[in-house]
């Protein structure tokens, strides 16, 4: 059984509407960061200091998970500031005396 919603983006459809092309965009980023991590093999890094006996300064897989740990926690602090600073639907026409907006 197909579900449509043609009241959605005027009745046009696109190709990020079907979930199929979601995955195909989903699986082809997962290959993407397979492939930067298989990239790092393929070069010698000098460490300038030895923090964590030179991981910490380019070592293997250190920036991808460092990228990872730092969106992840940038996420996490953007869940706890939404509940801080969201308003109410209805915060602009409280603030007019409750008129409409046209």
């Amino acid at each position: 059984m197909a579900q449509h919603d043609h009241g959605k983006h005027g009745g046009r459809s696109y190709w990020l509407d079907k979930k199929a092309n979601v995955a195909k965009v989903f699986y082809a980023l997962i290959l993407i960061d397979v492939l930067w991590l298989a990239a790092d093999f393929l070069y010698k890094k000098k460490a300038e200091f030895d923090a964590w006996g030179g991981w910490a300064d380019g070592g293997f897989g250190f920036y991808p998970v460092y990228g990872f740990v730092g969106a992840f926690l940038l996420v996490l602090a953007a869940k706890q500031m939404r509940r801080v600073l969201m308003r109410s639907e209805d915060y602009y026409e409280r603030r007019r005396g409750g008129g409409s907006s046209t």
